[in-house]
C-alpha cells in the first residue's frame, strides 16, 4: 500500500450539505432559515446570553468576591506521597511531574505536612508548611527551598 492509495473507510466521510442550491435539495432559496426575521439575516442573531431585552441572567445575579490575578498558586503535595521514593533519593519538582504526582507546576510547588515520612530524602520544593519542615528533618532529610 502506498500513500495516495489511501482512502476513508466507505460511508465515514460525508458530503457537507450545500444550502440554497435550487429546490431539489430541500436545502434551496432560504437555505433552512426560514421566511422572514432577524436569524434568516446574514450576520443575524443575537450574543450569547442574550435575553430578547430583559435584564440578561449573568447581570441580574449578586457579584461577590474578587479574584487576585497577581496571586502565587502552588501545586501542593503532601509529605505521605513522598514515601515512594527511595531513601536518600533527591526529590524536585521535575521529578515529581515526570512521575504525575503533580499535573502542573503552576508558580511552584508546596510541601504540606500530612501524613508521616518514613524515608530520609532531601526535598526541593518553593515552600514547605511547618510542619512538613518538621516531619522531613525529624526522618533525617534536608529541606532546600529553590
Amino acid at each position: 500500500m502506498k500513500l495516495h492509495e489511501l482512502k476513508p473507510n466507505p460511508g465515514s466521510v460525508k458530503n457537507k450539505k450545500r444550502l440554497g442550491r435550487g429546490t431539489a435539495t430541500g436545502q434551496g432559496k432560504t437555505a433552512g432559515r426560514g421566511q422572514d426575521g432577524q436569524n434568516s439575516r446574514a450576520g443575524g442573531g443575537t450574543r450569547p446570553g442574550f435575553e430578547g431585552g430583559q435584564m440578561p441572567l449573568y447581570r441580574r445575579i449578586p457579584k461577590r468576591g474578587f479574584t487576585n490575578i497577581f496571586a502565587t498558586n502552588y501545586s501542593e503535595i503532601n509529605i505521605d506521597t513522598l514515601n515512594r521514593f527511595e531513601d536518600g533519593t533527591e526529590v524536585t519538582p521535575e521529578m515529581l511531574k515526570e512521575l504525575g504526582i503533580v499535573k502542573k507546576q503552576l508558580d511552584g510547588v508546596k510541601v504540606l505536612g500530612r501524613g508521616e515520612l518514613e524515608k530520609k530524602l532531601t526535598v526541593k520544593a518553593h515552600k514547605f508548611s511547618k510542619s512538613a519542615i518538621e516531619k522531613i528533618e525529624a526522618a533525617g532529610g534536608k529541606v532546600e527551598v529553590i
